[in-house]
């Protein structure tokens, strides 16, 4: 995945055969790409976006989201990412584009503090953290 480039549909984020993963430190999200990395995961298929990157992002896929997003789940999710990103947390996009790979991801995820995690198929979107630290939803 180009992070330059997203990958769209309607306009808005939709990273097909990827996981997001939201981490509120620096620290978590390393731990999560050497976890990966020790599992076979290149880094060519690990992408970053500092708080920063990620907002900027939302704010251009916000204004630029086909009405038709809506219907969706995407749109909610791209809203989401921005909070988290407002609030400080940096994402790790991850190519896992079958069942196996996705798996092992949302499993380090779980096991690496992740605040939120998705993984996006061709027609659903499978969340992968329930709750964010203290008990309240995390997206």
């Amino acid at each position: 995945m180009n992070k330059t480039d997203p990958p769209k549909v309607l306009g808005v984020f939709k990273p097909v055969g990827h996981t997001v993963i939201a981490f509120r430190s620096d620290a978590d999200m390393q731990a999560a790409v050497t976890a990966l990395v020790e599992q076979g995961f290149v880094e060519s298929a690990l992408v970053r976006y500092a708080p920063a990157e990620m907002q900027a992002q939302v704010d251009a896929e916000l204004q630029a989201a086909s009405p038709l997003a809506s219907f969706g789940y995407e749109l909610d999710l791209v809203k989401a990412h921005g909070v988290l990103a407002q609030s400080g947390c940096s994402f790790l996009v991850v190519h896992a584009p079958d069942d196996a790979q996705a798996e092992r991801v949302a499993a380090v995820a779980r096991a690496t503090k992740a605040v939120a995690g998705q993984h996006y198929g061709t027609f659903m979107i499978e969340e992968l953290t329930e709750l964010a630290p203290g008990g309240a939803p995390a997206l």
